[in-house]
């Protein structure tokens, strides 16, 4: 059984640097929307990737209508974008709604 943090935290530009550039796993970021169905069905899926690799990974989500900066800084155009940081920095970024298994492989090489 998993020790590690099982949600998804939300995150927003007043503490994206703690949270994220400054965590000691590597982050994945979904940037998000209310409005945007495909990140509602990702939901789940991220509540059941942070349950499982909550010891690798860190999961959080930042609302891009109310954290315009972070958004901004990242170019991110597309809901849901994921990007992963490690050591602060993005190493990793994918657009578009995806299964947990496709997930899972795509995350392979950076946790």
């Amino acid at each position: 059984m998993a020790t590690g943090v099982t949600d998804v935290t939300d995150v927003t530009d007043a503490d994206f640097e703690t949270e994220v550039l400054g965590a000691e796993l590597p982050v994945l970021v979904e940037f998000t929307a209310d409005w945007c169905p495909p990140c509602r069905q990702m939901g789940p899926v991220l509540k059941a990737l942070a349950a499982e690799e909550g010891e690798r990974l860190k999961v959080v989500q930042l609302d891009v209508d109310s954290n315009p900066a972070t958004t901004n800084a990242y170019k991110v155009l597309s809901m849901p974008t994921f990007m992963v940081f490690r050591g602060g920095e993005p190493v990793k970024a994918m657009v578009g709604a995806r299964a947990k298994r496709k997930l899972l492989e795509e995350l392979a090489d950076v946790i």
